[in-house]
C-alpha cells in the first residue's frame, strides 16, 4: 500500500470536484462495487436506476489490488459505494479518503457469521443472500424514490440464490462423503466447505491470501496429506497461475482441474459469459468439484 500512497494523494483533485454528485451523465444513482461479485449483485438489485462503476475486473486477485486513477474518479463522483468487506479491501479507505468522497458506504458483510480472518463470504448462498439484503437498504437509503423496486427486485434475486443453494446441496448429496475431499489453490473455499460439507484436504498457497507461499515442508506435507486422503484433484482457480499446484500434483499423483475448468475462488468470468455472474460461477464450480471429485 506504500507504494500507492503517492499517486492516491496526488491524484486526489481529480475527484474532488464530484464528491458526493448522483451522476455526471444525468439523473441515475452513481455506484462504485468493489469486487466482480459485489458488483453483479448490485446489478441485480439495481436494475436501470443506477450506474454501477466496477473497480476490480474479471480475473485480478482482489488480495493484491492497487487503485488506478481512474478508480479514484469514480469513487471521487460517487454517491454510494459498496464494498465485500471482512477487510478484503484493505486500499479502499485510503483511496476513499484520497478521493475526497463524501457518499455512504455499504459494508455487504453486515451481519454474515464470519469464519476467522475469511473475506470469501460469497460462497455460501445464504451469505450472499444476506450481503444483497444490505445492498438494497443502501440503495433505498440513497435513492429513496425507487426504494420499492429495490427491495423486490432483492426479494426475486434471493430466491435465485436459494435455488442456487438447493442444487449444489442436490449436487454433492449424490456424492459419498468420503470424496468430498477438497484441494485449491489457495484457501477461498471455507465457506462453501463447511456449507456443503466437504472435507478441506489443503491449498497450494497456505493462506487466504494470495501472496503466501510454500515452504519445503509445508510442500512435502500437502503432497504426504492428498495421498494419505485419497484426494482425487488439485483445482486451480481462475485469477491464480496453475504452475504449483501442475507441479504439487505431479507429485502426488492427482490430476490439474484448470483449464476452462478452473473454479472461480477470488473472481468471476468474464462479463456477457455464463459464469460472469455470481450463479453462473457458483453454479460452475458446484459441476466441476463434483463431476472431478465423483469420477
Amino acid at each position: 500500500m506504500k507504494r500507492i500512497l503517492p499517486a492516491l494523494l496526488a491524484l486526489a483533485f481529480l475527484a474532488g470536484c464530484g464528491s458526493g454528485s448522483a451522476s455526471s451523465a444525468g439523473d441515475a444513482l452513481a455506484v462504485v462495487a468493489t469486487t466482480p461479485e459485489v458488483a453483479d449483485f448490485v446489478r441485480n438489485v439495481a436494475g436501470s436506476d443506477v450506474t454501477v462503476t466496477q473497480i476490480i475486473k474479471p480475473g485480478v486477485d482482489p488480495h493484491e489490488y492497487e487503485p488506478t486513477p481512474a478508480d479514484i474518479q469514480a469513487i471521487g463522483q460517487a454517491k454510494l459505494v459498496v464494498k465485500n468487506g471482512v477487510g478484503l479491501e484493505s486500499w479502499l479507505d485510503q483511496t476513499i479518503q484520497s478521493a475526497g468522497f463524501q457518499g455512504s458506504v455499504v459494508d455487504s458483510s453486515q451481519g454474515v457469521s464470519l469464519r476467522p480472518d475469511d473475506p470469501h463470504i460469497w460462497h455460501n448462498p445464504q451469505n450472499a443472500k444476506i450481503m444483497v439484503a444490505n445492498i438494497a437498504k443502501g440503495l433505498a437509503a440513497a435513492d429513496p424514490a425507487h426504494a420499492a423496486d429495490y427491495s423486490a427486485a432483492a426479494r426475486i434475486y434471493s430466491d435465485k440464490l436459494d435455488k442456487l443453494d438447493a442444487d449444489n446441496e442436490a449436487a454433492f448429496a449424490k456424492l459419498p462423503a468420503g470424496q468430498r475431499k477438497l484441494v485449491t489453490n489457495h484457501d477461498a473455499f471455507g465457506y462453501y466447505v463447511d456449507r456443503y460439507k466437504l472435507e478441506f484436504v489443503g491449498s497450494v498457497i497456505p493462506s487466504m491470501d494470495t501472496s503466501a507461499e510454500l515452504s519445503a515442508k509445508q510442500l512435502t506435507d500437502l503432497v504426504a496429506k492428498i495421498k494419505s486422503t485419497g484426494a482425487k484433484a488439485i483445482f486451480t482457480e481462475s485469477s491464480l497461475p496453475p504452475k504449483t499446484a501442475e507441479a504439487i500434483a505431479k507429485q502426488a499423483g492427482v490430476k490439474v482441474i484448470g483449464g476452462e475448468d478452473a473454479l472461480y475462488g477470488d473472481s468471476l468470468g468474464e462479463l456477457g459469459t455464463p459464469q460472469g455472474t455470481y450463479l453462473g460461477a457458483e453454479e460452475h464450480n458446484t459441476r466441476v468439484i463434483v463431476a472431478a471429485l465423483g469420477g
